[in-house]
């Protein structure tokens, strides 16, 4: 134990006195790195979503491919243990509020695209112990994955079933691996993140530019002049569970 504490020791004090002597310059010159923001970024200070379901229809499977292809999401194959970004369900589900016996009729056997809400006020992000579950600056609710120590509570949290947990190795279940997008690993839940990495290229969220019949609308809540705001505007939309005092930011066209 002494021999490898006067080891420790030598080595580390070598070490400071190397720090000391070298030039700062020189210490730093191999830290490079570009950190300025893209300009071509997609900027707003609150985006969220118009889901016109009427327009969408024909184009929810290719979303959900687009969306899933985009961001690395396993086809687990057991319906018990899958990981969904988007994914569709029936109205009588996803709007219990709204589901009155005229709409369940109307709408109770057509089915829904659903995702995270990007809520306003996330349960979520209360609840996460390590704040691996964050809302950014322009309203959208991210994750670390990295920090996330799969405790679970952001699911048990999140009152609209947003979020999945890798049961298991989730790259097997990959068929073809997209390397813009980091892939996870067992023991972390995941979800939508309207493709803030793709917003940071300037590029519109995969599922938006997969809805060719314009079934998707995305912009930002705070610019009145937005496509967004003119949708709804002139359109009646409900949300998923507003009673609960969350705020969600996808709107939908029914």
């Amino acid at each position: 134990m002494d021999m490898n504490r006067r080891k420790f020791l030598k080595i580390g004090g070598a070490v400071a006195l190397g720090l000391s002597i070298a030039p700062a310059g020189k210490v730093l010159a191999g830290v490079k790195g570009n950190y300025a923001p893209n300009p071509e970024a997609l900027k707003a200070k609150n985006w969220a979503m118009v889901i016109d379901m009427k327009k969408l229809e024909p184009d929810v499977e290719a979303c959900i491919a687009a969306c899933h292809k985009e961001h690395n999401v396993p086809d687990i194959g057991n319906k018990k243990e899958e990981v969904k970004w988007i994914w569709t369900d029936d109205f009588n589900h996803l709007f219990p509020d709204e589901a009155h016996e005229r709409l369940g009729e109307k709408y109770g056997k057509k089915q829904f695209l659903a995702l995270c809400n990007h809520c306003e006020n996330p349960a979520c992000v209360r609840v996460c112990p390590t704040k691996a579950t964050f809302k950014s600056k322009d309203g959208i609710v991210m994750m670390d994955f990295h920090r996330c120590v799969g405790c679970r509570y952001c699911m048990a949290a999140c009152p609209y079933g947003a979020r999945s947990f890798n049961f298991k190795d989730p790259r097997p279940y990959i068929k073809e691996i997209n390397p813009k997008y980091p892939t996870r690993t067992m023991g972390v839940p995941e979800k939508c993140n309207f493709c803030a990495e793709r917003l940071a290229k300037g590029l519109l969220p995969a599922c938006v530019e997969a809805s060719k019949n314009g079934g998707i609308i995305f912009g930002d809540l705070d610019d009145p002049n937005s496509e967004v705001n003119k949708v709804l505007n002139s359109e009646f939309t409900i949300q998923r569970r507003v009673s609960l005092g969350t705020k969600p930011k996808v709107f939908y066209i029914v």
